[in-house]
């Protein structure tokens, strides 16, 4: 069995999304510490709907496959389904990841959440801090991601 799936290598070699919105509603960044990954996720919103979406990930193949999937997740979607994303919900998307490579998709579904919170801020848009507050991911072993 191979250790990445075809969707996983598809989305990595012809990444979806990629670059930077100069116009973004809402931009999230987020980043493991242990790993060096770094992820940040543009959104541009319409009548609450993501109309447009980029990424720029700096990390390994599986940080761009999540990053990738996660932004095709979200467009076109409204902003309250788009926080609906789960870290499970992209790895399935993708067929499947190494379980060492889990905590990329829990990065990809921070960085999403952390680009509509940033959405949500810049518009005076109130929301659940608590519900939303993006986990500090600073060790993936000590932390179960």
């Amino acid at each position: 069995m191979a250790l990445y799936s075809e969707k996983v290598m598809d989305h990595f070699e012809n990444p979806r999304n990629v670059g930077k919105l100069a116009d973004a509603d809402g931009v999230g960044e987020v980043g493991n510490a242990k790993c060096g990954d770094i992820m940040r996720i543009y959104i541009k919103v319409e009548d609450g709907i993501i109309v447009d979406t980029k990424f720029n990930t700096f990390g390994c193949g599986s940080a761009i496959a999540t990053s990738s999937m996660a932004t095709e997740m979200i467009k076109g979607k409204p902003l309250e389904e788009a926080l609906k994303l789960s870290n499970q919900a992209v790895v399935e998307a993708l067929d499947g990841l190494p379980v060492q490579k889990i905590h990329c998709s829990v990065l990809a579904e921070q960085a999403v959440r952390a680009a509509i919170v940033d959405y949500y801020e810049k518009n005076g848009i109130e929301y659940d801090k608590e519900k939303l507050a993006i986990h500090d991911c600073h060790d993936c072993e000590s932390c179960g991601h």
